[in-house]
């Protein structure tokens, strides 16, 4: 199968016209996928993009004057945004109570729930690889823009590993932040589909708050990642933030945007960092297995108010996403399985019950057998043991609630 990452690389812009030839392609750019989200939005939205682009190229091209191929990869890219805005909708239903009879309705979403189009804000350029840029022999980057192509230097840590021939580079996309000009570049590679018969190791991974990660593995080992420094420093990112929207000037706003920008950069480093410990930590044929947390609520009402809104909101998916790809590039793999009951079965004796979690202690203790133990630990636990069952065949295991005859 295929792998692909994301390459972050920063360029070294020595003279000045070539900033100013980036930004201006990149801002016809901007405005040309709003206009073809405004068409989007106004005729239906039409999703294929031969019949779209049959209708507006030209007319983008004319414009906006952009190239031939920033104007195919301009469509592509809007109607990808919205069919990615489709699936995120199609997941989280509406729902809503009957004010009559009480009783609770749920409805799909899709595209007509949309009150305006999509908006196209930040500055950015869509680039295909050897029409719009090319890696250069001589080490350096073209970069085609509307007053023709510029060669920079590329700074990146790491970039020649992708230089070796099993890495195939593909789109790019040209973007400035905080002054700074960086070329953001897919590459994919091709790797080994995984063996479930090769697999060395199951690791079960309860992801949350306290612990940002507990992992269990077959050999009952358990690892804790501690998560209180890290909800500390997210204290004190919503501390600043509110006191800047207080002051709602415009130096506040504009600091506001740099903090937002930092802080997800922070976040993002601590998923790679967290990620790349426990793919280095367990080695090559594992899988990992995770809860699946579409609707879980990591919410705390036991927490100072200051602390509940950073602590729910932290980056689970990006984490998945992260340990996903990185898996597969050490010839491993990632499922997911169901959440249901793994915080309140009992991995000794099988009895599933709410109460024997204690959520203040953070304790399990089971009234049926006696077994005690961290209540992350056991969650890593049951999730464990729902991936030796996937092993064994099982496509989607879960624990079930004994009914009584």
């Amino acid at each position: 199968m295929e792998q692909t990452v994301n390459i972050k690389v920063k360029l070294n812009i020595l003279e000045p016209n070539v900033g100013m030839k980036f930004s201006k392609t990149m801002e016809q750019y901007r405005l040309a996928c709003n206009y073809v989200s405004e068409y989007l939005f106004n005729n239906n939205f039409p999703l294929n993009k031969n019949e779209v682009q049959k209708v507006i190229y030209n007319t983008i091209r004319e414009k906006f004057n952009l190239k031939s191929q920033m104007a195919i990869s301009c469509i592509r890219s809007v109607i990808a945004r919205y069919k990615t805005v489709k699936t995120q909708m199609a997941r989280r239903p509406y729902n809503y109570q009957d004010q009559n009879t009480g009783e609770w309705y749920r409805e799909v979403r899709d595209l007509t729930w949309l009150h305006k189009p999509i908006s196209f804000n930040r500055p950015q350029v869509d680039l295909q690889r050897n029409r719009d840029w090319s890696y250069l022999s001589s080490g350096q980057l073209s970069i085609n823009t509307l007053d023709g192509r510029v060669k920079v230097d590329p700074i990146c840590r790491g970039f020649n590993q992708y230089l070796d021939g099993t890495w195939k580079f593909g789109l790019a996309k040209l973007l400035k932040s905080s002054g700074k000009w960086y070329l953001h570049i897919s590459a994919t590679k091709e790797v080994t589909d995984f063996d479930k018969q090769a697999v060395k190791h199951v690791v079960g991974i309860d992801r949350g708050l306290r612990f940002l990660v507990t992992s269990y593995d077959e050999q009952g080992k358990t690892a804790f990642f501690d998560g209180q420094a890290i909800m500390r420093k997210r204290a004190k990112y919503q501390k600043l933030r509110a006191i800047l929207q207080a002051k709602g000037t415009k130096s506040a706003k504009r600091r506001l945007k740099k903090l937002s920008g930092r802080e997800n950069r922070w976040i993002s480093d601590v998923n790679h960092c967290l990620s790349k410990t426990l793919v280095q930590k367990y080695g090559a044929n594992t899988l990992f297995v995770l809860e699946n947390l579409n609707g879980v609520s990591f919410e705390r009402t036991d927490l100072p108010k200051a602390l509940r809104n950073q602590n729910k909101s932290w980056a689970f998916y990006q984490l998945e996403q992260f340990l996903t790809y990185k898996a597969h590039l050490n010839n491993s793999e990632v499922v997911e399985v169901s959440a249901k009951y793994t915080s309140q079965r009992c991995p000794k004796c099988g009895v599933i019950k709410k109460d024997n979690r204690n959520h203040e202690k953070h304790e399990y203790h089971c009234d049926n057998c006696g077994y005690r133990s961290n209540d992350d630990r056991i969650g890593a636990m049951n999730i464990q043991l729902l991936g030796t069952q996937y092993i064994s065949g099982q496509e989607q295991p879960k624990f079930e609630l004994a009914t009584n005859a």
